[in-house]
């Protein structure tokens, strides 16, 4: 096993004291080509082009010697230290940090990045890089070969956003380019890069100091989700109760990373909760005043919904694949359309056991496991305990199998 493994962060500026003084007794050095190039980088010591990490990382622990890595930025965050310090290699390993690639990436476009939220993107997970930046207003996304400025842009089609591209930060082919997401597919980048993604209509302009890492310094919103609705909007349509939108939720799970498609959003309750748990949502209905109302009710919560008038099954046909999706309308011609698309889980409901059926044999032909439960709530005024309103309705869950 090597003697000792320092991880040295570069970014372009000159090396410290600590970092020259650990390249000098080095000997082995990983990196990259640009940093085998650096000349501090002993003549003598034995040379490892950084491919595949793991492959580094166990010639390192077979190394007898000095051992240093070089690395772009910061190198623990999002870099080479946690792969340096799996278990299986066994390395204990000394880090001397730099200005990593995000930071320099928002220093550059002279932006404050605590309410940022940051994303690595690689073929493997491009789809839920693109679902944070359509779900947040700045999202710092770091490329790779094949996941970069101009896929993330084709993906995000028709959700308007400004790209800040950096490339090659800290090197004398440094570029910074800024422009509309809609541009960005027609250039070719050169790989890696960081790209800030900001705007939507949740985005919000403030000197206000954060306290969180990732979160904007909104006004405090109210607690909790499936509120009852205000009374100036009427009673819940059906579907709409605060009990069903709750147990929907529940078995939908949407979190970051996700897209979830609500389909006859209605009054966009259910939309706007999906969204500030931090799924990115596309929210479907025919009607048009509908979907003002969940415009409405997005701006007022902060969040960033999209938005599309159409009818199902027909408007889903141009949709991006969602992960989770709640059907409130349409009933079992609307779900064998969504179950087509194969997300990991859907929800829907119907007033009779008839359609409960339908929408239960519907879900189980595509293969889901399918769960239903007649929910009943009444809600009472406390002040007489008398009744005010009842709801029954059927509940259905449907679940994808893992190997399916």
């Amino acid at each position: 096993m090597a003697d000792r493994v320092t991880v040295i962060g570069w970014d372009g500026s000159p090396l410290t004291t600590a970092a020259r003084s650990a390249l000098a007794a080095a000997t082995l050095v990983a990196g990259a080509a640009h940093h085998l190039a650096l000349p501090e980088v002993p003549p003598t010591a034995e040379r490892i082009r950084l491919g595949s990490l793991h492959l580094a990382a166990r010639r390192i622990a077979g190394h007898r010697g000095t051992a240093v890595v070089l690395a772009d930025g910061d190198p623990g965050f999002f870099g080479v230290v946690r792969t340096l310090r799996a278990p299986e290699h066994g390395l204990e390993v000394e880090v001397v940090p730099a200005v990593s690639a995000v930071a320099a990436a928002f220093a550059r476009a002279g932006m404050p990045w605590d309410d940022a939220q940051v994303v690595v993107a690689h073929p493997r997970t491009l789809r839920r890089a693109v679902n944070v930046c359509r779900a947040h207003s700045k999202v710092a996304v770091l490329t790779s070969p094949g996941a970069g400025p101009a896929e993330l842009a084709l993906l995000l089609d028709g959700v308007h956003r400004t790209f800040v591209i950096c490339e090659e930060l800290g090197t004398d082919r440094e570029r910074v380019t800024v422009l509309t997401s809609d541009r960005a597919a027609d250039h070719t980048w050169r790989d890696p890069n960081v790209v800030i993604v900001i705007g939507g209509a949740g985005q919000v302009s403030t000197a206000e100091p954060g306290w969180l890492l990732g979160q904007a310094p909104h006004p405090p919103a109210a607690r909790g989700w499936a509120r009852p609705r205000p009374e100036e909007e009427g009673p819940a349509g059906e579907g709409e109760s605060a009990q069903l939108r709750a147990a929907q939720l529940a078995r939908l799970g949407p979190r970051a990373g996700d897209l979830v498609w609500d389909i006859g959003a209605g009054s966009g309750a259910l939309a706007v909760d999906a969204a500030a748990l931090g799924a990115a949502v596309i929210a479907v209905d025919a009607d048009p005043r509908a979907c003002e109302r969940v415009t409405a009710a997005a701006r007022r919560r902060g969040v960033q919904i999209q938005v599309v008038t159409g009818r199902a099954p027909h408007v889903l046909e141009s949709l991006p694949e969602p992960d989770v999706v709640r059907v409130g309308g349409g009933g079992a011609e609307v779900v064998a359309a969504v179950a087509d698309r194969r997300p990991e889980r859907i929800v829907s409901h119907a007033s009779t056991r008839d359609d409960a059926e339908a929408i239960g044999r519907t879900l189980d032909e595509h293969g889901y496991v399918v769960e239903c439960a007649l929910l009943q709530s009444v809600g009472l005024d406390t002040r007489t305990w008398a009744e005010q309103e009842r709801s029954v309705v059927f509940l259905l869950a449907a679940e994808r199998p893992v190997s399916r």
